[in-house]
Order: structure tokens, then C-alpha cells, then sequence
């Protein structure tokens, strides 16, 4: 007997339609997703404990062919493998009682990381040859006083803005490990924001 019959019976007819359907709803709810979440992503949704408060620079700036050096002239290096973050600020030389507040802003955000703080270094990139902490200036650990450098100052976007009327505001920035520049706070920013930012990206080790 010959099994091979052409007509296919009713019930592999609606089986083979039933799979066909199952397999385009897989489909549609695969790709589906995909487009949805770029749709979000380019809009600039993110989930709300995603998001940043600092602007996110697009693209980063990137330090990586720079290279600071210290007061005492001695390098200071990225070195991704340390896992290093960089909170930086290039105030100009006639700051005076706006680069007292950013310094003890940012010491107190330094403070409230806790144990993570040994992971992040603090540049304060000076203006001049002549180059010190104002006064009243907080001590702190891991304060890095760089040589004034026209082409790292340069590298940080809108480092000199007028921020105040007769005076120039000292905007706040997050260099990652590798030395990208990727986030910058505005003068007189809540250093709240600068915190929190933070304390989600020493997160990601």
C-alpha cells in the first residue's frame, strides 16, 4: 500500500497552520522587543534608577593620549587596570570664594562614597604656574593637583563657561578608568547629583 498520499489530512493541515502561527508569534514578540527597546534608546529613556543626573557627554571626550602631570612634575596615569574614577574641575585662577565652596562640595561627596572613596581620585587642575588650594580648602586623600595644561583643559567641555555675571563658574566632570570624560555637573550643580551618579557607577567595578 502506498502511504504517500498526496491530500493532506485535516487534522496535519491545521497542526502544520497552528506551528506556523507559533512560530510567527515568536517572532513578532522577539523582534518586537528589539525595535521597542531602540525605540526607547534612542529616545533617551532610560528606567528611572538608570538614569544620570549629571549631562552625559556624547561622545566622551577622550584624555587617553594625554598626559597630566603633578605639581612635582611627576606623571599622573590612567591605568584601567586600577579601576580608578576621577571626579576633575579646571577652575580659573580668579575663582576665589566659588572654588572654596566646589572644593568642600566635593570633599563632602568624597567623604559620603565610604570605602569605595580609595577608588576615586580627585583632579583639580590649576590655572597657572602659581597653583594652590584656596583658602579654607578641606584636606584630602586623594587630591591631585595638576600642572596648569591648555590641551587637558581644552579636553573638558566648556571648562571656562560664564556661569555668574563678573565671574566664571567651575563645572564639575566624571573621567572613567580609561580617561574618558563622560559626565560634567554645571556650576553651582547640586553635589547631590554628582553623588549619586557616582555611587552607581563604582558599582560596575
Amino acid at each position: 500500500m502506498n502511504d504517500s498520499n498526496p491530500a493532506m489530512s485535516p487534522h496535519r493541515h491545521r497542526h502544520r497552520n497552528r506551528n506556523r502561527v507559533l512560530l510567527l508569534g515568536i517572532f513578532a514578540i522577539f523582534f518586537g522587543s528589539l525595535i521597542f527597546a531602540g525605540v526607547l534608546r534612542f529616545s533617551g529613556w532610560r528606567p528611572h534608577g538608570m538614569k544620570n543626573k549629571g549631562e552625559l557627554l556624547q561622545p566622551p571626550a577622550d584624555l587617553r593620549a594625554v598626559a597630566p602631570k603633578l605639581l612635582d612634575g611627576s606623571a599622573y596615569r590612567w591605568t584601567p587596570i586600577n579601576r580608578t574614577w576621577r571626579i576633575a574641575l579646571a577652575p580659573p585662577a580668579d575663582c576665589g570664594a566659588e572654588c572654596a565652596k566646589v572644593a568642600k562640595d566635593i570633599h563632602t561627596v568624597w567623604e559620603l562614597l565610604g570605602r569605595e572613596a580609595i577608588r576615586v581620585d580627585v583632579l583639580w587642575l590649576c590655572a597657572s604656574a602659581s597653583c594652590a588650594l584656596p583658602d579654607g580648602a578641606p584636606p584630602q586623600a586623594n587630591l591631585r593637583l595638576l600642572q596648569a595644561d591648555a590641551a587637558l583643559r581644552a579636553q573638558l567641555p566648556r571648562a571656562d563657561q560664564v556661569a555668574w555675571s563678573g565671574g566664571r563658574g567651575v563645572p564639575v566632570y566624571v573621567i572613567d578608568p580609561n580617561g574618558f570624560v563622560i559626565l560634567r555637573y554645571a556650576a553651582g550643580a547640586d553635589p547631590g547629583d554628582l553623588r549619586s551618579d557616582l555611587a552607581k557607577l563604582l558599582k560596575l567595578k
